[in-house]
């Protein structure tokens, strides 16, 4: 079984600020985020809920993606949170426990 690369985004509050990333191993990622060591960004703005994520086998294709999202406007950033997690719920037990 190979390496698994997730772009996710991770928001302050519901329609909060956003940060968008890239990591292959999330569960790291997240403890990091949520202990304010990861980023500087995310720290400044208390941004540690993890509000969307999409999984790639390749890194390029991940890469690829969050380079996409970086660029999209904000409301179609809302817009993809919203279609699956539309109560803005933080999913980080499910990342960690289920796709990490």
């Amino acid at each position: 079984m190979g390496v698994t690369y997730h772009v996710y985004i991770l928001a302050s509050r519901p329609n909060g600020t956003l940060y968008i990333g890239i990591k292959n191993n999330l569960a790291l990622r997240l403890s990091q985020h949520k202990g304010g060591h990861g980023s500087e960004f995310a720290r400044r703005y208390s941004i540690s809920r993890l509000v969307h994520v999409e999984s790639y086998d390749r890194p390029s294709d991940a890469i690829l993606r969050e380079k996409q999202l970086k660029k999209w406007n904000r409301a179609w950033k809302i817009e993809l949170i919203e279609k699956d997690n539309p109560e803005w719920r933080d999913l980080s037990d499910f990342a960690v426990s289920g796709i990490s």
